[in-house]
C-alpha cells in the first residue's frame, strides 16, 4: 500500500518526512489553503513523487509549478473537466484527479475521465476542496465499478488502520493511502514521529 502524506511546506518538516520514504509527498498550489505553498519547494529522492495540489488552476500556472518545482504528479482537486486532464497529462506528470464524496456518488462520472487520468482521488466533501479533518462513509466504495487504482484521503488518522486493512481484503483497486491534517502538530506541520509509526503498520497490512 502507498502513502501519500500532503499539505507540507517547512523545511525542517520536509527533511524529517523525506527519511521516512513516503511514496508522495504533497504540496499545496492553491492560495486559500492554510498550507499554501509559496516558497521553493527542496529536490527530493527520486523514490518519492513530489506532487502538486491545484484547483482549478490556469494551464498555464500548472505548467510552470511543474518545471519550477520538478514537480512528477499532479493532482487536480476541483471541476477540472477530463479534456483538461487529458492536457495536463501531455506535461509528463501523473495526474490524479480527485472527487469528492459525502453521503452519496454518483460513480457513472468517472468514466469520462479514465483514459486522461493515472489515478482516481476520493476525498470527503466539506467546506474546502480538501483537508476538511473527517472521513465520507468508505461502504459507498463497494459501488466503485472500475479496475482504475485509485488514493483515498479525508480526514485519515491512525485510528482507521483497522478499516483500512479490511478494505486491502476487498477486491477493490485501492492504491494509495493520503494523509494530511490528523498528523499535523498546526497547518503545514507534520507529527513525523507519528507518520513513521503510521507508515509502518501501514506496510504490515
Amino acid at each position: 500500500m502507498k502513502l501519500k502524506v500532503c499539505g507540507m511546506r517547512e523545511l525542517e518538516n520536509i527533511e524529517k518526512l523525506t527519511a521516512l520514504q513516503p511514496d508522495y509527498m504533497g504540496f499545496i498550489f492553491w492560495a486559500p489553503s492554510s498550507r499554501y505553498v509559496s516558497q521553493p519547494t527542496p529536490k527530493l529522492p527520486d523514490t518519492i513523487k513530489k506532487t502538486g495540489v491545484f484547483v482549478d488552476a490556469s494551464v498555464d500556472y500548472i505548467q510552470s509549478t511543474i518545471q519550477n518545482h520538478q514537480l512528477k504528479a499532479v493532482q487536480l482537486h476541483g471541476d477540472e473537466t477530463p479534456d483538461y486532464c487529458s492536457l495536463i497529462q501531455k506535461f509528463n506528470v501523473e495526474v490524479i484527479k480527485a472527487f469528492s464524496i459525502k453521503d452519496h456518488f454518483d460513480f457513472t462520472i468517472l468514466d469520462a475521465y479514465q483514459k486522461h487520468c493515472d489515478y482516481f482521488l476520493f476525498d470527503t466533501k466539506g467546506a474546502l476542496p480538501g483537508g476538511n479533518g473527517y472521513a465520507f462513509d468508505w461502504s459507498l466504495l463497494n459501488e466503485y465499478p472500475l479496475d482504475k487504482p485509485f488514493f483515498l484521503s479525508g480526514g485519515i488518522g491512525p485510528e482507521d488502520l483497522q478499516k483500512i486493512k479490511q478494505l486491502i481484503n476487498t477486491p477493490l483497486p485501492l492504491f494509495a493511502i493520503d494523509v494530511n491534517s490528523k498528523f499535523e502538530r498546526s497547518p503545514g506541520l507534520k507529527n513525523t514521529n507519528l507518520l513513521n509509526l503510521f507508515k509502518k503498520q501501514l506496510d504490515e497490512l
